[in-house]
Formats: C-alpha cells, sequence, structure tokens
C-alpha cells in the first residue's frame, strides 16, 4: 500500500488540472460546428484539431508542476497557501473562459478572463520559481500559449463584435 501512497499524489495533481478540461470539451464540441465555424479567424488561428492535444500536454505539465511544488513544501500547510492558492486561482479562470467564450458567446468576456488568466498564470510561475525551478519552467509553455490565445481571442472578438448573435 506505501507505494500507492507515494505516487497518487503525482497522479493527482497531475490530472487534476484535466477536469476542467474534460467538462469545458463538451460545451467546445457542441459549439464548434454550429457558431465557431461562423466566426471570421485570423489566418494564424491554429486548426480545430490541434486545441485538444496542445491543452491535454499543458494541463499535464502545468499539473506535475503545480505536484513538484507541492512536494517541495511539504503538502498543504501555510508556505504553499500562496503559491498553491494561486495556481487554484489559475485553474478556476483557466476553466472559465470555456463557457464564456464558447457556452455564452462572450468574446470579450473571453478575452478578460484570458488576461486574468494570463496574469494569474505568470504570478503563479514566478511564485513557484524560487520553491522549484522546474515547476515554474513546466509553465512556459502554457504562458507561451496563453498569449496566443489572447492574442487570438482578441483578433475574434474584434473582427466579429459586430456580428449579430444568432439564438
Amino acid at each position: 500500500m506505501e507505494v500507492v501512497q507515494a505516487w497518487a499524489p503525482a497522479v493527482g495533481f497531475t490530472l487534476l488540472p484535466h477536469a476542467g478540461g474534460f467538462l469545458g470539451g463538451n460545451i467546445t464540441k457542441r459549439e464548434i460546428p454550429t457558431w465557431y465555424q461562423t466566426l471570421q479567424k485570423p489566418s494564424w488561428c491554429p486548426p480545430n484539431w490541434m486545441f485538444a492535444p496542445v491543452w491535454g500536454t499543458l494541463y499535464t505539465s502545468m499539473g506535475y508542476g503545480s505536484y513538484l511544488v507541492w512536494k517541495e513544501l511539504g503538502g498543504f500547510n501555510e508556505k504553499s497557501v500562496v503559491p498553491l492558492g494561486l495556481y487554484a486561482g489559475n485553474l478556476a479562470l483557466n476553466w472559465a473562459w470555456t463557457p464564456i467564450f464558447f457556452g455564452a458567446h462572450k468574446m470579450g468576456w473571453g478575452l478578460v478572463t484570458l488576461l486574468l488568466t494570463t496574469g494569474t498564470a505568470t504570478a503563479t510561475t514566478a511564485s513557484w520559481y524560487n520553491i522549484n525551478k522546474a515547476a515554474a519552467y513546466l509553465m512556459i509553455p502554457y504562458l507561451a500559449w496563453l498569449s496566443l490565445a489572447s492574442a487570438l481571442n482578441y483578433r475574434i472578438w474584434k473582427d466579429n463584435r459586430n456580428k449579430k448573435r444568432s439564438e
């Protein structure tokens, strides 16, 4: 039983970010063929098939990073409140984006949510750096993708904000 206890937290922390991704994926799958396909998008917009594997990789990376911080700080305690609290806030914002953008079709509020997500991801990364550098480095691809996602969300909002909502 001791072996299970050793790897269980690593698996749990690594899989946790995927929970919101799976839930959001249901909304996204429903909205891509109906609403998202009708939007004007920039030429540099990644193809739809790319989003799931990218997010799967990013969620795994940031989840494992959170495990490294948790382990380094000795679990949930006074020292881990700020770094893991920032991470929890970041996850909540990350998970909120899909229902806002895809579910409610609120492109502007989606952009606001993404910018807040990027801010909390940056703060999380900075707080993790002095605790576990590898954990902070695992966040860098996520920060890069959030930059692309923010620019894409901005362009979609800018190019489609005067479009009448067809509902």
